[in-house]
């Protein structure tokens, strides 16, 4: 798959919790994001183009609200390393400009540092 990320991913040192919001059920965990998409850990596979409302929960120190709402499209679904498990990037097609602020600070309070 050729690369075309426009900002350096940054994977996290905190998995947080994605959730379906129509269905309310808990999707999988975060690994890496950046401001324009994210990749997800679940234990089921994803249909690759699908658009879902998603919301993603955040500590108490990044934000005043429990979870950041926001959605997405699913761009690819391939099998972890672990077999019962599978990694899907979603690219964030539309969230609130604050909630963008909230990304940028998990990423300052979690995201690996570069050498």
């Amino acid at each position: 798959m050729a690369e075309r990320r426009k900002t350096k991913r940054r994977y996290l040192l905190y998995y947080g919790r994605v959730y379906d919001q129509t269905a309310q059920k808990l999707l999988g965990y975060l690994v890496d994001i950046t401001e324009r998409g994210f990749m997800l850990l679940s234990e089921e596979p994803m249909p690759v183009g699908r658009i879902r409302e998603l919301k993603l929960e955040v500590t108490t120190d990044i934000a005043k609200g429990p979870y950041i709402n926001f959605t997405a499209k699913s761009l690819w679904c391939e099998p972890d390393l672990d077999p019962s498990h599978y990694d899907i990037g979603f690219e964030i097609v539309k969230i609130k400009q604050e909630d963008i602020q909230i990304i940028r600070e998990i990423i300052a309070a979690y995201g690996f540092r570069d050498n």
